[in-house]
């Protein structure tokens, strides 16, 4: 599966039709032609494999996908908006802007705080977001600073700090349970789906792998959020990370999370970016509190885990 929902521009175009039922009213929110609004439509579902609208007569009918993917959407949406107004606060026109890249995901509303803090002390720089499931070369500085989740770092001459481990398990959705159950253990993985990357978190894929049949594997994606379509979507268990799925509605948790699985998040600057004063003092600056911000969730998760189960 090729997934591409990682494209804000279409997450626009998805939502506008799932708000307002139609091609024609979606093309006059978003101020696009009509046929091109449907054309984005069929080539999204064509790329995530997805039917999102029945259509008839009367409009675009939003289907079980669609609805399903609804919330991870407006979550993309939220924080397109919040780094739209932190970017537009941060922006200066004095200075070359520090090239931030990283997974979707990473550009939460936590990070922005930590940068809007950062800018009150330092007004005189700026910041530009590279958004992208892409790793960017930074020794051909295609960015200044990456944050990536990654076990390993196979670039020499980057500079590497590691930030911490994250927890990575297994989900299903609500609707994948109802029909097919959850397995307790990996000893109760026959006859379920799964859903793997192609690529990324080989650890856990190796251990998944090794315990089902090829058939049992239903589908692969590129990018870990086809992996979270996929999954929201009810076609079987994928791995997520703990710290993006755990407060995610209609999913569960099939496994408690093991340590060998986990990711590290690192922070990788180049030596010529490292160069410039601007990029060593925001590096100082944000990594111990970005470090303490995954700490302090990921403590807050686990006491609310605690709760649960002695609740249970």
């Amino acid at each position: 599966m090729n997934s591409r929902f990682t494209n804000w521009s279409d997450v626009r175009v998805f939502l506008a039709v799932l708000r307002t039922g139609s091609t024609l009213a979606a093309s006059k929110t978003l101020g696009m032609a009509q046929p091109t609004v449907a054309r984005r439509i069929e080539a999204l579902e064509h790329t995530l494999g997805l039917t999102l609208f029945e259509r008839d007569t009367c409009g675009f009918k939003a289907t079980d996908a669609a609805r399903a993917l609804k919330t991870s959407a407006e979550a993309m949406e939220m924080n397109a908006s919040a780094l739209a107004d932190t970017a537009k606060t941060l922006k200066t026109t004095s200075g070359k802007a520090i090239r931030i890249t990283g997974v979707p995901e990473v550009f939460s509303e936590n990070f922005a705080a930590i940068l809007s803090d950062f800018t009150d002390a330092h007004p005189d720089i700026s910041f530009d977001f590279l958004a992208t499931p892409d790793t960017l070369d930074m020794m051909k500085g295609e960015a200044d600073i990456a944050l990536r989740y990654t076990n390993e770092i196979t670039d020499p001459d980057l500079i590497c700090r590691k930030i911490s481990q994250a927890q990575v398990t297994l989900y299903a959705s609500d609707s994948y349970v109802k029909k097919h159950g959850c397995p307790a253990s990996p000893d109760y993985f026959a006859g379920h789906k799964f859903i793997l990357m192609s690529g990324g978190m080989s650890k856990l894929r190796n251990f998944i792998t090794d315990r089902i049949t090829p058939d049992q594997l239903v589908m692969e994606c590129d990018t870990y959020q086809g992996v979270v379509a996929a999954v929201m979507s009810g076609f079987g268990i994928g791995p997520m990370g703990v710290g993006l799925a755990g407060d995610t509605p209609n999913l569960n948790v099939c496994l408690e999370p093991m340590e060998e699985f986990s990711v590290f998040t690192w922070l990788i600057t180049s030596p010529q970016a490292l160069k410039r004063p601007e990029v060593r003092t925001f590096t100082k600056y944000f990594a111990p509190r970005y470090a303490a911000m995954l700490k302090q969730q990921r403590e807050d998760r686990e006491a609310k885990h605690a709760a649960r189960k002695a609740q249970a």
